[in-house]
């Protein structure tokens, strides 16, 4: 009799058991979006599902080009409001002044989208077409490069305008054993540990590529103290207001103490300017505030930025920034935008 309610209670447990395994494999593995991307120099991740809910910014108007409102016409497919994860692979060209200038991007989209509308779109704009792994991949001009598009999945699609097709093809191989759980690439593996638990957005890597010239990273024309291919780990979490956290894998202990003493010189000289005078608006008090909580720390060979800001204060600097914008007082406005990895509307995500 015992053995007969023994046996039953085991697998239950086993049972139980591998269950709690999956459901903990599965949160602390990168994001999917992330893990189809193909080998790079950097990634950039954002959940844009959570970020809407919390912030509505799919409620903002936007103000958008004519090439960008026919493709929503056509496909029905609204970023804002459709996509639910973007994923962005950063890839270094080898001639920063060739016709693919200094960097190529691969991107994964997931979300909600009409897969025929966007397929008839997509085949009335391409030069030509391939097909690869069961999957068309359609090739489209744009301004000196060729933009490859691919639907991964029922929900994901997938695009890149690297020279060769290498990388879209990457990707549709990871999304034909994702069922398998396929790792990602190799900085995916190396460094996804790394990224803060529940950050809704996140870049590892050399993710200052796209600001980098002349070897160095520059932002709104200020030259930060680190070099384009500097390994860092961002991250944004927002908990009740946004959290912003960078750190930079310096090569040594030096190279990190130089890294805080640059950039607390450059931050003390920011908040001069910004206490000289008087705040003529919101924007500059959002923007001083935000200056006053950033702090500076070393730990061995890491250099460690944190800073910390409210709904309303980044509501009040993306106003300034976007005049055009009137946003409803009640709809604040997103902790973080997505990056423009490339001029062509994004082909997005589901049905």
């Amino acid at each position: 009799m015992r053995k007969r309610t023994l046996i039953p209670l085991l697998i239950v447990l086993a049972v139980l058991a591998a269950l709690g395994l999956a459901l903990y494999l599965r949160a602390n593995a990168p994001p999917e979006a992330a893990r189809l991307l193909p080998e790079s120099d950097a990634i950039v991740y954002l959940h844009l599902k959570t970020l809407r809910s919390v912030t509505h910014f799919d409620a903002t108007p936007i103000q958008r080009s004519a090439d960008f409102q026919h493709f929503i016409d056509a496909t029905g497919i609204v970023p804002e409001r459709d996509l639910d994860d973007v994923a962005f692979a950063l890839q270094r060209m080898p001639d920063p002044r060739g016709p693919n200038g200094p960097v190529a991007y691969s991107e994964v989209f997931i979300g909600s989208f009409d897969g025929q509308r966007l397929a008839k779109y997509l085949a009335s704009i391409a030069t030509s077409q391939e097909t690869y792994a069961g999957r068309e991949v359609y090739c489209i001009p744009i301004e000196g490069r060729t933009l490859r598009v691919a639907q991964l999945g029922y929900d994901t699609i997938g695009a890149s305008n690297t020279p060769t097709a290498e990388q879209i093809h990457s990707m549709l191989d990871r999304a034909r054993t994702s069922a398998l759980g396929t790792p990602g690439s190799s900085l995916l593996a190396a460094r996804y540990s790394e990224v803060p638990l529940l950050s809704q957005a996140w870049g590892i890597g050399h993710i200052g590529l796209p600001f980098a010239q002349d070897g160095k990273i520059s932002i709104m024309g200020m030259e930060l103290p680190l070099a384009e291919d500097t390994d860092l780990v961002a991250s944004l979490r927002y908990s009740g207001s946004v959290h912003l956290r960078i750190e930079e894998m310096a090569p040594d202990e030096t190279a990190a103490q130089h890294t805080v003493e640059t950039l607390t010189t450059l931050l003390n000289i920011l908040r001069g300017l910004g206490s000289a005078q008087p705040p003529h608006n919101e924007a500059d008090s959002a923007m001083r505030e935000v200056l006053a909580s950033i702090t500076l720390d070393q730990k061995k060979d890491r250099a460690i930025l944190n800073a910390s800001a409210s709904i309303d204060q980044l509501k009040a600097l993306a106003t300034a920034n976007n005049p055009t914008a009137a946003p409803d007082p009640a709809e604040p406005l997103p902790p973080t935008a997505t990056p423009s990895a490339s001029s062509h509307p994004p082909p997005p995500s589901k049905h």
